[in-house]
């Protein structure tokens, strides 16, 4: 058994397993001079918000040199990252993240943008290359990045919580972090996800919830348990 919050090795013994490498989609030229228009567009009315936060449980100052999992809902995707750098990056700078982005075509977007603002992107879903992005997100978590998950992506239900996220807490040992926004001005589109545009100079009021501590060993209803937890604490920090 390890302390808590540090890695432990996921078997005792050397596992000989082939796993076949499914390659994500290449970013094309006119998807990448899209990102760029998306990318620019993001920062432009990033810098015209007006941020407010809400941490009642302080949970940026007590994870402050801790990394943890932090966990959006998809339609929150656009700010997330803006979130991360004006409220964690700022209190400690030279901190990194690794973000999950769907190995689907509409993913070499996310990821082009994800890297943009500095984050490193980890392609891969449940449908397509899963277990790659998880030991990609593990070996990130050893070096000390903090992880980002969307855990209704890529393709919903809208407000579900995959069980790839506890996976990957009990893989790391590190706590999720629950986290959403509240814009006062947006666009909500048609797609599963109803995704969000912030419009210029609207209201963000970033609402975190108490950290969630999974345990490496647990049965499957207590893992339903802890997903059910983590979708409430979600649930509880978003206003449509």
């Amino acid at each position: 058994m390890s302390e808590k919050g540090k890695l432990v090795d996921a078997t005792t013994e050397p596992v000989n397993v082939r796993i076949r490498d499914v390659q994500p989609f290449e970013l094309t030229t006119g998807r990448k001079m899209l990102a760029i228009l998306i990318f620019g567009v993001i920062r432009l009315v990033n810098f015209t918000l007006r941020w407010r936060l809400h941490d009642p449980h302080d949970v940026l100052t007590r994870t402050v040199n801790q990394p943890v999992i932090f966990c959006a809902w998809h339609n929150r995707l656009a700010l997330a990252l803006p979130a991360w750098r004006r409220f964690v990056l700022k209190r400690k700078p030279g901190r990194q993240i690794a973000a999950i982005a769907s190995a689907s075509r509409d993913g070499t977007l996310v990821a082009y943008i994800l890297s943009r603002f500095g984050a490193q992107p980890v392609r891969g879903s449940s449908s397509r290359r899963g277990l790659h992005a998880m030991i990609e997100l593990v070996d990130y978590a050893k070096r000390g990045c903090d992880l980002a998950i969307t855990p209704d992506g890529p393709r919903g239900p809208l407000y579900s919580i995959q069980p790839g996220v506890v996976s990957l807490a009990q893989m790391t040992c590190l706590p999720v972090m629950p986290m959403s926004y509240t814009l006062s001005r947006k666009i909500t589109l048609k797609s599963w996800d109803r995704f969000q545009i912030p419009l210029p100079f609207s209201r963000c009021d970033l609402h975190l919830g108490d950290l969630i501590e999974v345990p490496r060993n647990f049965r499957d209803k207590e893992r339903a348990e802890v997903l059910e937890r983590i979708r409430k604490s979600m649930l509880d920090l978003t206003k449509d």
